[in-house]
Protein backbone atom coordinates (compact mmCIF):
# COMPACT_ATOMS: atom_id res chain seq x y z
CA UNK A 1 0.00 0.00 0.00
CA UNK A 2 1.40 3.30 -0.61
CA UNK A 3 0.85 6.01 1.52
CA UNK A 4 2.13 9.07 -0.53
CA UNK A 5 -1.23 9.83 -2.19
CA UNK A 6 -4.80 9.82 0.03
CA UNK A 7 -7.12 7.41 -1.47
CA UNK A 8 -10.68 9.28 -1.88
CA UNK A 9 -13.57 7.36 -2.59
CA UNK A 10 -15.40 10.22 -4.40
CA UNK A 11 -19.38 8.61 -4.85
CA UNK A 12 -18.99 7.83 -0.82
CA UNK A 13 -17.49 11.13 -0.20
CA UNK A 14 -20.53 12.72 -1.67
CA UNK A 15 -22.65 10.16 -0.12
CA UNK A 16 -21.43 11.64 3.68
CA UNK A 17 -21.96 14.88 2.51
CA UNK A 18 -25.44 14.47 1.69
CA UNK A 19 -26.19 12.92 4.61
CA UNK A 20 -24.35 15.05 6.47
CA UNK A 21 -26.60 17.76 5.02
CA UNK A 22 -29.57 15.76 5.89
CA UNK A 23 -28.10 16.12 9.48
CA UNK A 24 -28.10 20.06 9.05
CA UNK A 25 -31.88 20.29 7.91
CA UNK A 26 -33.30 17.80 10.63
CA UNK A 27 -30.96 20.30 13.16
CA UNK A 28 -32.44 23.21 11.81
CA UNK A 29 -36.24 22.33 11.76
CA UNK A 30 -35.57 20.54 15.12
CA UNK A 31 -34.54 23.99 16.25
CA UNK A 32 -37.45 26.09 15.14
CA UNK A 33 -39.65 24.83 12.43
CA UNK A 34 -40.21 28.06 10.38
CA UNK A 35 -36.24 28.49 10.73
CA UNK A 36 -35.63 28.97 7.07
CA UNK A 37 -32.67 28.92 5.30
CA UNK A 38 -32.12 32.35 4.74
CA UNK A 39 -32.93 33.32 8.53
CA UNK A 40 -30.22 31.01 9.11
CA UNK A 41 -27.94 32.55 6.74
CA UNK A 42 -28.70 35.96 8.63
CA UNK A 43 -28.18 33.97 11.96
CA UNK A 44 -24.57 33.50 10.89
CA UNK A 45 -23.93 36.97 8.51
CA UNK A 46 -23.87 35.34 5.46
CA UNK A 47 -24.17 37.28 2.46
CA UNK A 48 -25.67 34.45 0.64
CA UNK A 49 -28.46 32.34 1.87
CA UNK A 50 -27.97 29.92 -0.79
CA UNK A 51 -24.67 28.87 1.22
CA UNK A 52 -27.43 27.02 3.28
CA UNK A 53 -29.00 24.82 0.44
CA UNK A 54 -25.54 24.48 -0.87
CA UNK A 55 -24.37 22.74 2.26
CA UNK A 56 -27.74 20.67 2.78
CA UNK A 57 -27.77 19.05 -0.26
CA UNK A 58 -24.21 18.14 0.38
CA UNK A 59 -22.64 19.92 -2.50
CA UNK A 60 -20.77 22.24 0.08
CA UNK A 61 -19.84 21.95 3.10
CA UNK A 62 -19.32 23.65 6.59
CA UNK A 63 -15.86 25.72 6.98
CA UNK A 64 -13.81 24.01 10.10
CA UNK A 65 -13.94 27.60 10.92
CA UNK A 66 -17.36 28.38 11.36
CA UNK A 67 -18.15 24.97 13.32
CA UNK A 68 -18.53 26.44 16.35
CA UNK A 69 -20.89 29.45 14.54
CA UNK A 70 -23.18 27.07 13.39
CA UNK A 71 -23.31 25.09 16.22
CA UNK A 72 -24.45 28.58 18.08
CA UNK A 73 -27.01 29.36 15.43
CA UNK A 74 -28.68 25.63 15.61
CA UNK A 75 -28.11 25.48 19.44
CA UNK A 76 -26.50 22.08 19.93
CA UNK A 77 -23.35 21.54 21.45
CA UNK A 78 -20.53 22.48 19.96
CA UNK A 79 -18.18 19.67 20.33
CA UNK A 80 -21.01 16.76 19.54
CA UNK A 81 -21.87 19.02 16.51
CA UNK A 82 -17.90 19.35 15.63
CA UNK A 83 -17.83 15.43 15.96
CA UNK A 84 -20.56 14.65 13.69
CA UNK A 85 -19.34 16.62 11.48
CA UNK A 86 -16.28 15.20 11.27
CA UNK A 87 -17.69 11.89 11.37
CA UNK A 88 -19.04 12.68 7.40
CA UNK A 89 -16.49 15.06 6.18
CA UNK A 90 -13.72 12.79 7.59
CA UNK A 91 -14.73 9.50 8.38
CA UNK A 92 -10.96 8.21 8.91
CA UNK A 93 -10.11 10.85 11.47
CA UNK A 94 -13.04 9.90 13.02
CA UNK A 95 -12.52 6.83 13.79
CA UNK A 96 -9.10 7.62 14.81
CA UNK A 97 -9.88 9.46 17.39
CA UNK A 98 -13.12 8.14 18.31
CA UNK A 99 -12.74 4.47 18.01
CA UNK A 100 -16.32 1.81 18.69
CA UNK A 101 -16.38 0.46 21.71
CA UNK A 102 -17.15 -3.06 21.88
Amino acid sequence: MSYTKYRVDKVAARKLRIEAGAFIKRLRLAHDPKLTQRALADKLKLDYYTFISQVETGTARVPPENLVGWAKALEVDSQEFAKKLLSYYDPHTHKALFPRKR
